[in-house]
């Protein structure tokens, strides 16, 4: 019994209170963006306020389940990742939004985006293969066979959900170099992904292209990427020091930037709360990567370290690139903010991972600090 008691008093309290911080504002701004007169609560926040709920339960359960249970079963959660986005191909179940036919329909209900469940499947298996190939990673070979091995899962994913495919890209570069690749290998790759810009540019889809084109050309106010991007920008900057007030945006009420509940969001939360309302939430999510790090840098085992490393890699990564495109500084890719936008099966995948970095610390961690 006081192993147990033990084991519950090593949760780390702040990564609990972190999603519940989360869930206040983005259920709040949800709110403000989508209630209307006659219906003043909306549908989308029932739905982020029901996939709140559900996330919870998900990760207590999570933090009970001994991660490292999953070691012999790298290959079924592979095969599951596969499955699992090729389920928008399913004629009746698949549908098409924003260009791309990346979600499926729940009986008419909701919709579901197969991408978001399969990051975590897709890092459990990167971590298994890493701890079993750590040694192989020094050699360009032994990257090959890893990238070979990741490389089915990310193009699947790429070819209906090119952001999706992007941070995919990012966790492995991530995981893989916390692994032990070494620091020359990961230069010659990086210089030879950026050679090969221009060739997958070419096998991108029309609406990418025009996202990629209006992040060069940020002046062309005639691309409806860039009009979007430029709207953004007014939307933060209007909002001065302490912004607009709840429910109070004008750039928000226009309807001039698209998607506001969902991949532009923060611009949203700036116009009301302004600067100080962007710098709180942005301190938020460094808290939230530093006790994940702080989890890593603890850890006495491989494999729980890497989870750790591979979901740091996807909050920082989504972080990163969705508030740089709100801000022009990042092309726009349809990368959603980690725990704020809406969208169920976000939200579950977050609270999921969330609670399998939590069960890393519970678990395998000591007081002294220790690096991979």
């Amino acid at each position: 019994m006081s192993a147990i008691l033990e084991i519950f008093r090593r949760i780390d309290k702040i990564l609990i209170l972190l999603p519940l911080a989360f869930a206040i504002i983005s259920i709040g701004m949800i709110s403000s963006i989508t209630a209307t007169a006659a219906d003043p609560i909306g549908k989308q926040v029932i739905t982020q306020t029901v996939a709140y709920a559900l996330g919870f339960g998900l990760l207590v359960a999570v933090v009970a389940f001994d991660y490292k249970r999953l070691l012999p079963f790298k290959w079924v959660l592979y095969g599951m990742a596969i499955l699992i986005q090729l389920t928008v191909y399913i004629p009746g179940l698949g549908v098409e939004m924003y260009g791309s036919r990346a979600w499926i329909d729940i009986f008419g209900i909701t919709t579901v985006q197969p991408s978001e469940i399969v990051k975590v499947f897709y890092i459990l298996c990167l971590a298994i293969y890493l701890t079993e190939k750590k040694k192989d990673l020094a050699t360009f070979k032994g990257f090959l066979l890893c990238f070979a091995y990741a490389l089915p899962i990310i193009g699947i994913v790429a070819v209906e959900d090119m952001g999706a495919g992007i941070v995919m890209m990012f966790i492995f570069v991530g995981m893989v170099f916390a692994a032990g690749m070494s620091a020359g290998l990961f230069l010659r790759l990086a210089a030879l992904f950026i050679i090969s810009v221009p060739v997958l540019y070419r096998f991108m889809a029309p609406h990418q292209k025009e996202r990629f084109s209006a992040f060069l050309h940020p002046e062309n106010l005639s691309i409806d990427a860039t009009y979007q991007v430029f709207q953004s920008k007014v939307a933060i900057g209007s909002g001065g020091f302490f912004g607009k007030g709840f429910r109070d945006g004008v750039i928000k009420q226009s309807g001039l930037i698209p998607v506001q509940e969902s991949d532009f969001i923060f611009p949203i939360i700036c116009e009301e709360f302004g600067m100080l309302g962007g710098v709180i939430v942005i301190a938020l999510y460094a808290l939230l990567i530093l006790r994940i790090w702080r989890t890593v840098a603890r850890s006495t085992e491989i494999f729980g370290a890497l989870i750790c490393v591979g979901f740091m890699c996807l909050f920082g990564f989504q972080l990163f690139e969705n508030i740089g495109m709100t801000m022009g500084v990042m092309p726009v890719t349809g990368i959603t903010l980690p725990f704020l936008s809406a969208g169920g099966s976000s939200i579950l995948a977050n609270m999921l991972g969330l609670g399998l970095v939590i069960g890393v610390g519970m678990r395998d961690t000591s007081k002294q600090v220790r690096y991979l």
